[in-house]
């Protein structure tokens, strides 16, 4: 119990830190940005030890976030694994009531595993969403007073904050659709890839078991499923990348006018297009985080089927 708040509180901190790191390095960019424009328009304006000056102090921040980012997967990885070390106690203290389930070595080992790391991957993204949309939204805001208008849409006060939320929110209601059928597919392919196992593993002790034929039907059932899913990634890999690609060029899009108009120094630019893609990437965490979720939802689905028939035995 201590550990898991403890554990909790730590994760939340350090990860609450790196964003206000990333913050200084998107403040140091506007600053050196603004600076190198100005030395190349009037050289001499700036000595080499200012210049050298300025890239020791990225070193610096960018030297901390690395031990940061280190340390926290490090200690993360333990967090979870003690939450797998649970699981897989209270599956063992009841496994003589499950063990005659098909598949049911295959939810302790490899369920909980593969449980535990998405939901690491999936909690500290999750978290590291939040935050950097609390730190950077405001900031963000702010620049956003220095474009004012929009390319065929005209004058919107705060526009690239708008341009973001909906941007995002647009990619998420699509992908959503697209691979609705997804976790069902991945569901329906760990039953087939169960059945196959536990045929193969009766076949090592018993010869009857494991049959070419009976191997050939299973596995079978295991192709089509697979080529079933592989189809209908297929589409949804070309709607995400699509969409994630064309989103490079949002921001630069909605600035046009503003750059046109010579309204930004390039730091200025900088700053806005790197808060901008802190935002929005905020935003997207379903939409970058969506295959690992489709995953995640078909193992919670084994499992909590298992542990329903840990209740009823």
């Amino acid at each position: 119990m201590h550990w898991s708040i403890l554990g909790s509180a730590l994760i939340l901190f350090v990860t609450w830190y790196k964003v206000e790191l990333n913050v200084k390095i998107n403040n140091w960019f506007g600053t050196f940005y603004d600076s190198l424009q100005k030395v190349l328009q009037k050289p001499g304006s700036m000595t080499l030890s200012e210049y050298m000056g300025m890239a020791m102090t990225f070193l610096e921040i960018a030297s901390v976030s690395i031990i940061l980012a280190v340390l926290l997967d490090f200690f993360t990885k333990h967090f979870v694994f003690r939450w797998r070390m649970a699981m897989n106690d209270f599956y063992a203290d009841n496994w003589h009531k499950v063990r005659h389930i098909e598949g049911a070595s295959q939810r302790v080992q490899e369920d909980t595993l593969r449980f535990a790391r998405l939901m690491e991957s999936l909690g500290v993204s999750f978290m590291r969403s939040l935050m950097t949309l609390a730190a950077f939204l405001p900031i963000l805001w702010l620049l956003s007073e220095k474009v004012a208008e929009l390319p065929w849409i005209g004058k919107v006060e705060h526009s690239l904050v708008y341009v973001a939320v909906i941007f995002a929110l647009f990619g998420t209601v699509v992908l959503a659709v697209v691979g609705i059928k997804l976790p069902g597919l991945e569901f329906k392919n760990q039953l087939v890839e169960a059945a196959y196992r536990k045929e193969l593993v009766l076949g090592e002790d018993d010869a009857n078991r494991a049959a070419p034929p009976t191997l050939k039907e299973l596995f079978n059932q295991v192709k089509i499923n697979n080529y079933r899913l592989y189809f209908h990634y297929m589409y949804f890999d070309v709607a995400k990348w699509s969409y994630l690609q064309f989103g490079v060029l949002v921001p630069l899009i909605a600035l046009g006018p503003a750059v046109i108009a010579g309204a930004l120094t390039f730091g200025a630019w900088q700053q806005i297009v790197r808060a901008f893609g802190q935002v929005e990437s905020s935003f997207q965490y379903l939409v970058n985080s969506w295959t690992d979720i489709v995953e995640l939802i078909s193992v919670f689905k084994r499992l909590r089927a298992f542990e329903q028939r840990i209740r009823e035995a």
